[in-house]
């Protein structure tokens, strides 16, 4: 990290739910300055950030152009990008890091397979370290590496992912990786008993092609929750993670903030760096 004793931090999406909760803990941590704070919401353009959340000013307007925003970040040192935007606009987003020198953390979810190959290859030249993190959630991470102990023994397998109802895309990124993962069990799950005929169409959820069948359930009331459930004659092995407040990701945000910093390349998943 040179001599600077601080790392810069731009957060993009600052006004969102998980924006604002970001913006709090990048504040209140000693080795962090945030720096920028980018949102598309008009009304709040020029507010400080500070204020918008709710607390005390930081000094930090909140702005709608994140290039201007990258250029003077990088220009403060080695600086990082916290992405919590939209499907539609996070790829642009994490490019124009990469082009600038701005190392992005990215909660957003909703990036296609092709974008990310993409991404990674664009970080590895520029040796810019990314990182791209379906869940910041320690409790996730222990949740998935559970999964994947079970996937060795069992042959069925369900995931059902809940989310609040503003949630854009679907499945999670989380039900996403988590099947990525019980994939590597390298087996075909849920070897058909019946010839199954769905009265309703998309009632068994959408499936991967080793035959994980995922179900998204979108409510208010609801911030982040996933179910996996293995199932052999007998016996139902259920493994859950709840989520009751967002700060819940901070720590996980922060680790990622510190570590993408030494990183040359394009990382998936906490999971990695932890």
């Amino acid at each position: 990290m040179s001599s600077q004793t601080t790392i810069p931090v731009v957060v993009n999406g600052a006004c969102g739910k998980m924006g604002r909760e970001v913006i709090k803990a990048v504040s209140q941590a000693e080795d962090m300055t945030l720096v920028g704070a980018i949102d598309r919401n008009p009304a709040l353009l020029g507010q400080d950030i500070g204020e918008v959340i709710g607390g005390q000013p930081l000094e930090v307007p909140v702005m709608n152009d994140l290039e201007a925003t990258l250029v003077m970040a990088q220009s403060q040192g080695l600086a990082v990008m916290v992405d919590f935007t939209h499907p539609t606009s996070v790829y642009e987003s994490v490019r124009a890091a990469i082009a600038y020198g701005v190392r992005p953390v990215v909660g957003t979810t909703g990036l296609s397979n092709e974008q990310i190959y993409d991404l990674a290859e664009f970080a590895e030249k520029a040796s810019i370290g990314c990182l791209i993190v379906p869940n910041f959630s320690i409790g996730v991470v222990l949740m998935q590496q559970a999964a994947q102990q079970a996937a060795q023994y069992f042959d069925h397998v369900e995931i059902i992912e809940l989310h609040h109802n503003q949630k854009a895309d679907a499945p999670s990124g989380t039900a996403v990786q988590t099947a990525q993962m019980l994939a590597e069990a390298q087996k075909q799950f849920n070897p058909p008993l019946v010839q199954e005929t769905e009265t309703i169409k998309g009632s068994r959820g959408g499936s991967t092609p080793e035959g994980i069948n995922i179900h998204s359930v979108r409510l208010p009331g609801l911030i982040a929750h996933q179910e996996i459930l293995f199932g052999s004659p007998g016996q139902i092995y259920t493994l859950r993670h709840d989520t009751s407040d967002r700060a819940s990701f901070m720590p996980g945000v922060l680790l990622c903030i510190r570590r993408v910093m030494p990183l040359k390349s394009l990382i998936y998943g906490l999971d990695k760096v932890l």
